[in-house]
């Protein structure tokens, strides 16, 4: 989860319990009962836009791939080639998430509000956005590999 308070930490019990039926869960903010506040216009476009196209890239129905207020069970993790993972940025959330999928990990979406932090900056900028756009096809065109 985000430290700055962007994700509410009250959340975390409802992730631990959905954890009891799934491998992966993730914090939604683009499920029923989700959403963002304070964001501009822009941001909302591009991270749902995002979230979209990783979506529609990768063949999955995860519709908050990009972010990053999950809980992995133990065994996930392991099962992952974790020094294999070489995404950084929001590529790493996709990339994490969809390597559970295709180990045949069972993820959820829990629905979070997102709220704008209460301090720092954003770290988003177009190399992170151009890594994610390039480094998405290609988890699609590796298949299986990373997954022990």
């Amino acid at each position: 989860m985000d430290s700055d308070f962007s994700h509410d930490p009250a959340d975390l019990g409802r992730l631990l319990a959905a954890a009891a039926e799934a491998d992966v869960v993730i914090g939604s903010r683009y499920v029923a009962g989700g959403g963002v506040e304070n964001w501009t216009p822009v941001r909302k476009a591009i991270s749902r836009g995002g979230s979209a196209y990783a979506r529609l890239v990768l063949g999955v129905p995860v519709k908050d791939l990009t972010g990053g207020f999950k809980c992995f069970r133990r065994e996930v993790l392991e099962a992952i080639d974790l020094e294999s993972v070489t995404s950084r940025g929001y590529a790493f959330q996709v990339e994490m998430t969809y390597r559970a999928l295709r180990g045949g990990f069972r993820v959820v979406e829990v629905p979070i509000r997102f709220r704008e932090r209460r301090a720092g900056t954003s770290k988003m900028n177009g190399s992170i956005v151009a890594e994610a756009a390039w480094r998405v096809p290609l988890l699609r065109l590796s298949g299986r590999r990373g997954v022990r």
